[in-house]
């Protein structure tokens, strides 16, 4: 792991550090920590969307871009090594030919496999964050880790873990952030920071409301699901991305096991985040040709509607919990 960092680094110049298209904390963290760390490179940030204004508590939030940068001599994608979060990217054909004749680098922590199709070198573990592999990556390749740097890490880390609550947390991100810490982090500082970027205006407070009263309960009220369509995603997701709005909301009702929020677009998309109690989200986004983690993951589908989708999601989430249960049963 650590010297293929070290040998894509060598000879480059200029790198372009890329996130999917659908940031989240961990992404940017990730992105703005190796702008920190590779101060001896030209740095790039590329995502081709905004950045969503409740993830701007990350310092040099700004410096990301929706151009893409063609002149360097290195790509980098951080938090996925999955086609379906690239497609932005990847129907672009000029951006696309350049992804395939340049060197690109790959740092993920999620189970879902690598279906890259074009030459690229991996550096795939399975992890809370990917901010815990930028910083063992930077760690053993002794990089000097500055407070700037530390500081995008944790956040990234609390942000992917939900704040070190997360099922996936193990003794080694607790190591990780206790080193970080001893590199000059504040963890209280950090999360009022975030607090203050997440509080919302009474206008979403209204609309968090109306999203509640549009949550469907199936399987005995084992699967909650809300329909967040075009409409909604254009008036809101700039202020505050309803999937944040709602889907704690909803993993957190009495006997649900599996909560989605499914986002509907004119264009015949249909995506779906997903969080559940059993591990089983990941099996779950799979079916849709997604992935992820075991609690935490999404899917991106085309050519079907809302209430397909959730058929389906019916379907497949009473499968999977039952042999879940069952598995569980047959441990004890």
């Amino acid at each position: 792991m650590d010297n293929e960092f070290k040998t894509f680094l060598d000879g480059k110049n200029k790198i372009c550090i890329i996130q999917a298209e659908n940031p989240d904390g961990d992404s940017l963290g990730s992105a703005i920590a190796l702008d920190y760390l590779l101060k001896d490179k030209e740095i790039s940030l590329y995502c081709p969307v905004d950045i969503p204004k409740y993830l701007r508590y990350f310092t040099d939030w700004s410096r990301i871009t929706n151009e893409f940068d063609f002149k360097a001599d290195g790509y980098i994608i951080v938090d996925t090594a999955a086609t379906v979060l690239l497609s932005k990217l990847l129907d672009d054909s000029a951006i696309n030919n350049r992804l395939y004749s340049t060197p690109v680098l790959v740092i993920d922590h999620h189970e879902t496999p690598d279906d890259l199709d074009f030459e690229h070198t991996s550096i795939i573990e399975t992890r809370p964050a990917c901010c815990e592999l930028i910083y063992e990556l930077a760690n053993n390749n002794n990089i000097e880790i500055e407070k700037s740097a530390a500081e995008a890490i944790m956040s990234g880390i609390m942000s992917d873990t939900l704040g070190f609550t997360s099922a996936s947390m193990n003794s080694e991100t607790l190591r990780i952030a206790a080193e970080l810490v001893d590199l000059g982090v504040n963890i209280s500082e950090l999360e009022e920071r975030r607090r203050e970027f997440m509080k919302k205006s009474p206008r979403i407070l209204d609309y968090k409301a109306d999203l509640i009263k549009r949550i469907e309960y199936s399987l005995d009220g084992k699967l909650a699901t809300v329909h967040i369509p075009w409409d909604d995603i254009r008036e809101f997701s700039d202020e505050y991305n309803p999937n944040v709005l709602i889907l704690e909301e909803l993993r957190l009702v009495e006997n649900v096991e599996v909560a989605v929020a499914i986002k509907t677009y004119p264009d015949g998309k249909v995506t779906g985040k997903i969080r559940t109690s059993l591990p089983i989200a990941d099996q779950i986004a799979g079916y849709f040709g997604g992935g992820g983690h075991q609690y935490a993951a999404g899917f991106r589908t085309y050519d079907t509607t809302y209430e397909e989708t959730v058929r389906e999601l019916i379907n497949i989430t009473d499968q999977l919990s039952s042999e879940a249960k069952k598995e569980d049963n047959e441990t004890i």
